[in-house]
């Protein structure tokens, strides 16, 4: 992949670094206002200076996707972000490209909150980017399908319609059987189901109809 990144993919990088510097300066404080949690009334929780009260507000479904919790889980998303963020967006242009990320990440955190209100029942914070990162995982592999791709720890090169769509049925099985617990499989689907919808719409499929539409 070339290292002359596109502006938009370049500034969500920056911006994901960025907020990771931020939540290791102020800890607690980021993740009780800008992670994504649950909906419903506040609770009590124990932060490093204290007791909070922290709970849902409508900011967090986009800020969640700008906050990681630890160093691994931001590198392999910025990874990600890096090898497939500049190919989509010189396919669908900054613009674009921007609408669509903010997509998938938003469908994302609507998912888990779906899933977290009527199945889990739990209440814990969500953060990561992955959602939208798997939204540009399902546009890679809708655009660009018979390229070549391959995960880390499986170096076996395969068609990119087989990786995202192998992947995404692990990550329904994992959900489904509550397999790697801690991990929102429910927010990476909703991130590809926004991306799906969204290309689909641009490609003219849907009943409602873009101006213009995308040709790939």
């Amino acid at each position: 992949m070339p290292f002359d990144l596109p502006p938009v993919t370049r500034n969500l990088l920056i911006a994901n670094i960025a907020v990771y510097l931020l939540q290791m300066l102020f800890h607690d404080t980021m993740l009780i206002h800008f992670a994504l949690w649950p909906w419903g009334p506040d609770q009590l929780a124990q932060a490093s200076d204290g007791v909070a009260s922290v709970g849902f507000r409508p900011w967090q479904v986009v800020s969640y996707a700008f906050m990681h919790g630890d160093l691994t889980h931001i590198l392999f998303n910025m990874l990600a972000l890096f090898m497939f963020g500049g190919p989509i967006e010189r396919l669908f242009g900054g613009r674009n490209f921007l609408v669509y990320y903010f997509v998938c990440l938003v469908v994302a955190a609507l998912a888990q909150l779906l899933v977290v209100q009527y199945f889990t029942h739990g209440f814990y914070p969500t953060l990561g980017a992955s959602g939208a990162i798997f939204g540009l995982l399902l546009a890679f592999g809708m655009m660009y399908p018979h390229e070549k791709v391959m995960l880390i720890f499986l170096p076996i090169p395969m068609p990119a319609w087989l990786f995202v769509t192998g992947y995404a049925v692990v990550e329904l099985v994992m959900g489904v059987t509550g397999t790697q617990a801690g991990v929102a499989h429910f927010a990476h689907l909703g991130g590809m189901l926004g991306g799906y919808v969204l290309i689909e719409y641009w490609r003219g499929r849907l009943p409602i109809k873009p101006k213009r539409q995308l040709r790939r």
